[in-house]
């Protein structure tokens, strides 16, 4: 199984925090109220925030092998 990773749309974000309670990892903040960031050391791809954004503007990407 290919490793994913989730990526926010930040300009479309609305900064609303559903991403950040669903998170297992605890790897989405929205610092400052501004729009949701990922830290990727701690994404597992899993896409239950994807699932959980009501603007839909989280997706998940294949990461590629560097």
């Amino acid at each position: 199984m290919a490793k994913r990773k989730a990526v926010v749309s930040v300009r479309e974000c609305v900064a609303c925090g559903c991403c950040v309670k669903v998170c297992p990892r605890n790897a989405i903040t929205v610092p400052k109220g501004i729009s949701a960031e990922i830290d990727e050391s701690l994404c597992v791809g899993c896409g239950k925030c994807a699932g959980e954004c009501p603007a839909s503007v989280i997706r998940l990407e294949e990461v590629t092998a560097k």
